[in-house]
């Protein structure tokens, strides 16, 4: 479809006013990421819910404060499998005028829980300025998304009054990092006040700290947890140890399968993307992923065609006496998170049976296996045609002075196909404000904060482009 664009009589000055408008953003913008990150918004059960209820307060305020929505409201959907209430959102909505385009900012308000806290150099909710960063939870993953499209929001204010023609709705989630449970069933109850021509998740990353990107690929992903039972109660280990096989000796040789010698997955029908993928380094990797010296890469291929393009299976989490409790004693059964990224490209149900398939062919002495809280999302693939597109690309090397480069991303984004879905003519634009060393989702999770003010000044370029563009 046709698309021209129409400028202001100064359209040079125009936009230079946005962009400086934008710089000027910059400072209220991280005062008010500050006090987000305040706010520890755990969506995560067993989390205390009146935090994230309270920061989804704050994200209406800032919005409400904007003036220029025809409506803001915190909104909730239930999850259909449980018919729970889930976690509250926040939902604005501005019609477009005089044919221009609308476009859907989304962002997530919720973080993960912060682990071990003796690890953190600093509380992890209490913003704290380092070298050119601000850490805390949330501060990167992705509060500064939701701050990114504020601030860029307040720019285009600045320069152009609210009487401009661009549609804006926001969508500002509150349960990503716990999976989003009610996000299909949100989309489905407010699919026409979300609906746009053009949407930006602002929840991924760039090439570098001073590179911008734009997400054309993502892995997706398969969580589930796996039960091992070998004995029908716990045994002394020397009385019985030697004839009968304990949980977890049965589960490190079952473990054990899923990969082979050099670390690559070794799962019968998970499958790979045969991609091309830019230079990236083994130096690289080891800096950005803290790989210490002497601790070797695992797969083949490419490191960023592992990371981008083939499957991957973690092993999260482990039910199993710990240390300190340790005994003498045969442990009967014991629970293993399992989390695979899966290659663009297969869907994640059939990964999953893949994976099921495998690991009951494995089952060493006849160990009984069940699967449980499966929670799975599809991989996501851009085209890169599109017209809103170019436009990113432009206003991105605008406001960060490079060209920006398209890249894939090994983590999952499994709401993506729920926006697919709900709006297949939309255009899906996968952008955001971290950089390779921001930890999201670690101890001393940080945003940089030149990466932060270029992400905000390429928004605002972005929004006056479309501002600028008659359908």
């Amino acid at each position: 479809m046709p698309h021209k664009i129409t400028r202001m009589t100064s359209e040079l000055s125009r936009r230079d006013a946005v962009r400086a408008a934008a710089s000027d953003a910059v400072p209220a913008a991280l005062a008010d990421l500050g006090a987000l990150v305040r706010i520890p918004s755990v969506a995560f059960p067993g989390f205390d819910r009146g935090e994230v209820e309270r920061s989804a307060a704050a994200v209406k305020g800032l919005l409400d404060g904007l003036g220029i929505f025809d409506r803001v409201e915190v909104k909730t959907a239930v999850v259909p499998e449980t018919g729970q209430e889930g976690m509250p959102a926040v939902l604005a909505t501005r019609a477009a005028r005089n044919g221009r385009p609308t476009i859907l900012l989304y962002a997530h308000h919720d973080v993960q829980p912060v682990g071990d806290e003796s690890l953190w150099e600093s509380p992890p909710f209490e913003p704290t300025v380092r070298d050119g960063r601000v850490y805390g939870r949330g501060a990167a993953d992705d509060k500064a998304g939701v701050m990114a499209h504020v601030g860029a929001l307040r720019a285009l204010i600045a320069a152009l009054g609210t009487d401009f023609d661009l549609g804006v709705n926001l969508f500002i989630e509150g349960e990503e990092e716990a999976g989003s449970a009610s996000f299909a069933q949100f989309l489905s109850d407010n699919a026409d006040a979300l609906r746009a021509d053009v949407i930006v998740v602002a929840d991924s990353g760039n090439w570098d700290a001073v590179t911008p990107a734009l997400t054309v690929s993502l892995r997706g992903n398969t969580r589930f947890t796996l039960g091992v039972k070998t004995l029908e109660h716990a045994s002394h280990s020397g009385m019985f140890g030697g004839a009968v096989p304990d949980a977890m000796l049965a589960t490190v040789k079952l473990l054990s399968t899923l990969w082979d010698e050099d670390g690559a997955v070794a799962v019968p029908g998970l499958l790979e993307r045969a991609a091309e993928t830019p230079d990236y380094s083994e130096e690289t990797l080891r800096s950005e992923a803290g790989l210490p010296e002497g601790v070797s890469p695992v797969g083949r291929g490419t490191i960023l065609s592992r990371i981008w393009n083939k499957p991957s299976i973690t092993v999260t989490g482990i039910d199993f006496p710990s240390v300190k409790n340790a005994s003498n004693t045969l442990t009967p059964e014991l629970s293993v998170v399992i989390s695979a990224r899966v290659a663009p490209g297969q869907r994640a149900a059939d990964a999953f049976a893949a994976i099921e398939a495998h690991l009951r062919a494995h089952a060493p002495f006849g160990a009984q296996l069940s699967f449980r809280d499966v929670d799975s999302g599809d991989a996501f693939l851009v085209d890169t045609d599109g017209w809103a597109v170019e436009r990113a690309k432009a206003a991105l090397a605008e406001g960060y002075g490079v060209d920006a480069v398209d890249i894939g991303v090994g983590g999952s984004i499994p709401f993506i196909a729920d926006l697919v879905r709900e709006f297949p003519g939309a255009q899906i634009l996968v952008t955001g404000v971290e950089d390779p060393h921001a930890r999201a989702h670690s101890p001393n999770e940080s945003l940089h904060l030149d990466t932060f003010r270029h992400a905000l000044v390429s928004e605002a370029l972005l929004l006056e482009s479309l501002d600028a563009t008659a359908l």
